[in-house]
């Protein structure tokens, strides 16, 4: 990175860190917000927004509780509406990533997290020793998707816009040799848009499901496509898995082109007429949706009744087909 380019980012940083330090300023000089090290506590205790857990892909927010001495509770802004900034807390997790709004993240892949307790420490700097922790329990029980799509159609190029017409020649105004102006000619007329193409089929999908045995079953699952596998591990007492695969859309049609202008008449004794417009073209119609794509499910025949977890999708695509067989643990 040259030079320039070095002073011009750390000055787009700059501003940024101003405008969200002012930003903080201004709430906590009208009174919806509060610096913390300006602030006495006492305790602090952490929970989480919603129901406990998180499970993977999935998103979870945290409120943190603050005791003063006279027994105020204040709680921090975003999910928890309170007044106290998440700048002025110190958020370190592990299993799980925390951004700077106390919202807690878990990667989609379920082998990075199984078996593992995710565990959130909340600090606070302006009071050391202050401190609160919590467990994250993993959850499976939520609605977890998979979709592919068809390629989109090519849209229809536009028409061509009519050529305008010529002007009229001009006569004479002299009343002694008067002579009338020429007629302008028509204006071209534009062409037509042409169609936009009709959309790609969805892509082939194939799905393989086997039992996760213990003292709560789980459903194991491998969604491939086009060469790319995604993996879940799902709760069949309240998580469902929605695979779909949709025609991509079709192209929009262009646009069709639009008449040229008549040419004026010709000034004279009398003037000229001016040509007539030219039509525009008709605008090109939009391609249709591609259909969806085949969908197999292979299941291990302890699934079977689990079945109903899944919840697939293909709309103008072949019937779904289900194959019971033995499948080995996916991981």
């Amino acid at each position: 990175m040259s030079k320039f380019w070095s002073i011009v980012w750390v000055a787009v940083l700059g501003t940024a860190s101003m405008t969200l330090s002012g930003c903080a300023a201004l709430q906590v000089k009208m009174g919806s917000k509060i610096y913390l090290n300006k602030t006495p506590v006492t305790s602090i205790s952490v929970e989480p927004a919603n129901l406990p857990g998180i499970g993977p892909g999935e998103k979870s927010s945290l409120v943190v509780k603050l005791t003063q001495p006279d027994g105020t509770v204040l709680q921090t802004e975003g999910a928890g509406k309170g007044k106290v900034l998440w700048q002025d807390l110190a958020v370190s997790a592990t299993v799980v990533t925390a951004n700077k709004k106390g919202v807690l993240s878990l990667v989609a892949d379920p082998r990075i997290s199984e078996g593992k307790l995710p565990h959130v420490i909340i600090t606070v700097p302006g009071h050391p020793g202050l401190s609160a922790e919590l467990d994250i329990p993993l959850r499976y029980d939520y609605k977890f998707t998979a979709s592919v799509f068809g390629s989109s159609g090519f849209s229809g190029t536009n028409g061509s816009d009519g050529l305008s017409g010529m002007s009229g020649s001009t006569g004479s105004l002299d009343p002694n040799h008067p002579s009338a102006g020429g007629n302008g000619t028509d204006g071209g007329n534009g062409s037509d848009g042409s169609d936009g193409s009709r959309g790609g089929d969805g892509p082939s999908v194939q799905i393989h499901v086997t039992l996760r045995s213990g003292n709560h079953p789980l459903l194991q699952a491998s969604v491939t496509a086009e060469g790319r596998e995604q993996l879940f591990l799902v709760d069949p007492e309240g998580g469902t898995l929605a695979v779909s695969s949709d025609g991509g859309s079709g192209g929009s049609g262009g646009k069709g082109g639009r008449g040229g202008r008549g040419g004026s008449g010709g000034i004279g004794s009398p003037n000229g007429s001016s040509g007539s417009d030219g039509h525009s073209g008709r605008d090109g119609s939009s391609g249709s949706s591609g259909r969806g794509g085949s969908i197999k499910v292979t299941y291990d025949p302890q699934v079977k009744p689990y079945l109903s977890a899944f919840k697939l999708s293909n709309p103008g695509g072949p019937k779904p087909v289900f194959e019971e067989t033995p499948v080995a643990p996916l991981w």
